[in-house]
């Protein structure tokens, strides 16, 4: 596995500083991520997932959207959602771009977005807000069928077909805004599974066949989107 360091880092986000979490491979041979996180906060899962991408090569960065709270359940996540603003996430999110953007040892290189439910919202309205910038969106367990017309990124996405929190008409619309707009997507959906099912913290939802799957597919995807 490739030698990586990862820390925290502060950038700004409308004047107020937002923190992320920064994985970089010694010898970076990909473009950059951003890990957008589920409604939990930014949880140990999506710090390793940092790591498990620059051990790939990627440099990823992981923001807090929540300014430091973490939830341990899903009372508890709804709580934190239900406090914090979206102005706030769209600023640290915004933040977070501009910084691999402006960053010397990184800038220059093309931007994916990963997004995990509440991030995967974010991740696919990052593509219309910064289109200049992100060239692959990935989704997992969350869509938002907005107007993509401005994106020009491509897009790969991963659900399941039977998802409590996540209705597959809003898939299928959220994939046929896309596709409306001109740009290339492709979603998969993941039989036997639930929402949450990458998140091995989630021993309820998790499935390591999917989880596995949908992993080879985003590597490959962000082999071919952003090297």
């Amino acid at each position: 596995m490739m030698a990586l360091k990862s820390h925290m880092v502060e950038f700004q986000a409308e004047g107020r500083p937002g923190r992320g979490y920064l994985a970089t491979p010694e010898k970076p041979r990909g473009g950059v991520l951003l890990v957008l996180h589920a409604w939990w906060g930014l949880n140990d899962f999506f710090k390793t997932f940092a790591d498990k991408l620059a051990s790939q090569g990627f440099v990823a960065l992981a923001p807090d959207l929540y300014d430091g709270p973490v939830a341990k359940s899903v009372e508890e996540a709804k709580e934190l959602h239900s406090k914090v603003h979206n102005e706030r996430i769209k600023q640290i999110v915004l933040g977070a771009t501009d910084y691999l953007r402006t960053d010397s040892s990184i800038s220059g290189r093309k931007i994916g977005v990963i997004g995990f439910s509440m991030g995967a919202a974010w991740s696919l309205s990052l593509s219309t807000l910064k289109p200049e910038s992100v060239k692959a969106v990935v989704v997992f367990y969350g869509s938002w069928p907005i107007d993509f017309s401005k994106a020009q990124a491509s897009f790969l996405g991963h659900f399941s077909p039977d998802d409590e929190w996540e209705p597959v008409a809003d898939v299928r619309a959220t994939e046929e805004k896309i596709r409306g707009a001109g740009k290339e997507v492709t979603f998969h959906f993941y039989p036997g599974t639930k929402h949450w099912f990458v998140e091995e913290n989630r021993p309820v939802e998790y499935n390591r066949t999917a989880s596995d799957l949908a992993w080879k597919r985003t590597l490959e995807f962000l082999n071919s989107k952003l090297r």
